[in-house]
């Protein structure tokens, strides 16, 4: 007699997310899927299971994780806003300390894989190009919350693993999140001007490739801190006008600026660029340069190669007839 394969259930915080939409939208034939957020769930579910939770709520959530008895666990959401975390540290600690504990600690206590979303702002940038043993430095509150976590999962969760998120590019694949991509295309397509900074150094990853690592990591052995970047290291400015140029655009839209020159901002690294050599050789998902990553998510959006000039113009027309 066959056994009939059980399909692993998987709980995604944050299904509002930029993240979480292409985790969503690349597990959900493998997966049984949960997704937990405080907005309001969409009115086409589809097959994944959605949540309508304050994640601070301790008792509900406790109660929703025991009703899920989940398999895996990709924590995305927390407040990513740097300056509004620099403001309202109260708030952000409470969000993206208090409910990292709580899911580190019922992981732990279930067995389920914990994958913790950290991001590359850990690091201070004065070194740049960081592997996964240089030691966190935090410049902003922001930050702190992320280290703190990656401390508590370390302490809490002996099956997690630690993933740092180099700066994410893309457009939502489900939900909203917040996409610089969209933001630049919209401009550029306006004939404006699009302000870089110049003084940040990166090593942008696509948030396609970024679903299908995290799946992955939800899947397999690994445990441990490893870093999802691209293969390319550049300044943002330099990223920007690159997407300019691969797009049709002019480069000469794209201005260079400098991030902690402005007023009331809370400090960003200038080099927080990461080492993306063990992911190389952990991950079967392949890491991408800046264009393949990019023609990755916007084929991934369009259903279009983006490979000719007539693909590009495709999409280029295809978000002039939204507006």
């Amino acid at each position: 007699m066959t056994t009939l394969k059980r399909t692993p259930t998987l709980l995604v915080t944050g299904f509002g997310g930029f993240v979480a939409g292409s985790i969503i939208a690349q597990g959900m034939n493998d997966y049984k899927i949960h997704t937990v957020d405080r907005i309001d769930v969409p009115k086409e579910q589809g097959d994944v299971n959605y949540h309508q939770l304050d994640l601070t709520d301790s008792t509900g959530l406790a109660r929703l994780f025991v009703q899920i008895d989940p398999d895996a666990v990709i924590h995305t959401a927390a407040i990513a806003d740097i300056d509004f975390c620099q403001k309202n540290q109260q708030i952000a600690k409470k969000v993206n300390v208090g409910v990292t504990q709580q899911l580190a600690e019922l992981c732990g206590k279930s067995g389920a894989k914990l994958v913790f979303c950290s991001t590359d702002t850990v690091f201070d940038g004065k070194k740049g190009f960081y592997v996964e043993d240089d030691p966190p430095h935090p410049i902003n509150f922001y930050a702190e919350t992320k280290v703190r976590g990656e401390q508590i999962i370390s302490e809490t969760v002996r099956n997690a693993a630690i993933a740092r998120l180099s700066l994410v590019m893309g457009l939502s694949v489900m939900g909203t999140g917040n996409s610089f991509l969209a933001r630049t295309i919209e401009k550029l397509q306006a004939g404006d001007n699009v302000k870089f900074p110049e003084n940040e150094i990166r090593t942008p990853v696509d948030v396609i490739t970024l679903g299908r690592a995290l799946l992955e990591l939800a899947d397999n052995a690994f445990h441990g801190t490893i870093h999802l970047a691209g293969n390319d290291r550049l300044t943002r400015y330099d990223m920007a006008r690159r997407i300019a140029e691969r797009l049709g655009y002019s480069p000469d839209l794209i201005i260079a600026t400098n991030s902690n020159a402005m007023p009331g901002r809370a400090p960003r690294p200038d080099d927080a660029s990461l080492n993306n050599s063990k992911a190389k050789s952990i991950l079967k998902t392949p890491m991408q340069n800046l264009i393949e990553g990019l023609d990755l998510t916007l084929n991934y959006k369009s259903g279009k190669s983006l490979h000719t000039s007539e693909g590009i113009a495709n999409f280029k027309n295809r978000n002039h007839s939204r507006k």
